[in-house]
């Protein structure tokens, strides 16, 4: 008997959190993502947990660092202007060295945009949008089903890493119906159930338990930097995921992630039925960056095409990864409309000429 069930996108990203033993929410509401808070108001309660709608983002953000001190698992989810606003609070969390998930449902941009769906978070995301040298583990899924397993999987990474994870998904996703089946996946990882570090386990040994961001010795601060820095190069051998096909005999690689990358993949078939061999790599993790899959391209690659719903933000790491190899050319819509199969499999044939 099948235990798939037909979710919307929103309501599946806020359960697989429950099947990953989140007991507190915090957050906001703002567009495409509110059925994310509306469900875990119902659903948390269910399971012994917590839901608070903060005031606004920056409270819930930083309602997120003090539930995180305590080693409980702890999410938040926002959409593209409300994840700006807790910037700041993140940077902190990851200084604090705290672990949470974050889910983002973009929509366009910048300013208030619109509520249709964009992938122009992706610098945002990816090179840290508040301050200091801190990173986010960014998992990007392709589907609902991946959706749910990356976001149960984020929960064991961040108490693994003592880091923020992201799960970057858009208001297609978000707003789409699938059949998923709530699916855990095994890490090889050592994660103690006991956090030595939380606030609640220094207090029940007679310990004071001090969770900071602040270092106002330079030493010191460039030492915990340095920490950090190490930390973020395991992940970057760890934690790269990417999903490739067609790529060794192809003419022209397509380079997508999220639901352009759906899109890219019916115009790849569509090429292939014309005798064009088109391939595509679909980075499943935007940090770490799978940055050797482009470097790796075979002798046949005349062309990589990067297809994003954004001006070009991707493509900036593609052209890294490639590193000059072949040229690289870009096709996206920011409108808050999505590529589709006809102009992916336009663009495909006019960057091949």
């Amino acid at each position: 008997m099948s235990n798939r069930v037909l979710m919307k996108g929103n309501e599946a990203f806020a359960e697989a959190a429950v099947h990953a033993g989140c007991k507190y929410f915090f957050g906001y509401p703002i567009t495409p993502q509110n059925e994310i808070p509306e469900y875990m108001s119902r659903r948390l309660p269910e399971v012994g947990g917590v839901y608070l709608q903060a005031e606004s983002e920056v409270a819930g953000i930083n309602m997120i660092f003090g539930a995180a001190g305590t080693g409980h698992r702890v999410l938040i989810s926002s959409s593209s202007p409300g994840i700006s606003l807790m910037s700041e609070g993140i940077s902190y969390i990851a200084a604090a060295e705290l672990p949470c998930v974050i889910i983002n449902v973009m929509r366009g941009g910048p300013g208030l945009g619109g509520i249709l769906p964009a992938q122009s978070d992706y610098f945002q995301a990816t090179k840290g949008g508040g301050h200091g040298d801190y990173r986010l583990l960014v998992l990007a899924p392709g589907n609902l089903q991946e959706a749910t397993e990356f976001i149960m999987m984020a929960f064991d990474l961040a108490e693994f890493y003592r880091n923020p994870v992201m799960i970057l998904t858009d208001g297609f996703m978000g707003q789409m119906m699938e059949a998923v089946e709530f699916k855990k996946v095994k890490l090889d990882y050592d994660i103690p159930d006991v956090k030595e570090w939380a606030i609640g386990y220094m207090a029940q040994r007679g310990k004071r338990a001090l969770i900071k961001s602040l270092s106002l010795d330079p030493e010191v601060l460039e030492q915990h930097n340095k920490k950090l820095q190490k930390k973020y190069r395991l992940m970057e051998e760890k934690e790269v995921r990417f999903e490739s096909a067609g790529v060794e005999d192809a003419e022209i690689v397509i380079a997508a992630y999220g639901t352009t990358s759906r899109i890219a993949k019916s115009a790849i078939k569509k090429l292939r039925e014309q005798g064009i061999k088109a391939g595509i790599i679909r980075p499943q993790s935007l940090y770490p960056f799978p940055y050797k899959a482009f470097s790796d391209l075979p002798e046949s690659v005349k062309r990589v095409l990067v297809v994003e719903m954004s001006c070009g933000q991707m493509v900036e790491d593609v052209k890294l990864g490639v590193c000059g190899k072949v040229p690289v050319s870009f096709y996206g819509r920011c409108g808050g409309m999505a590529p589709s199969v006809d102009e992916i499999e336009e663009a495909a044939k006019n960057a091949l000429g």
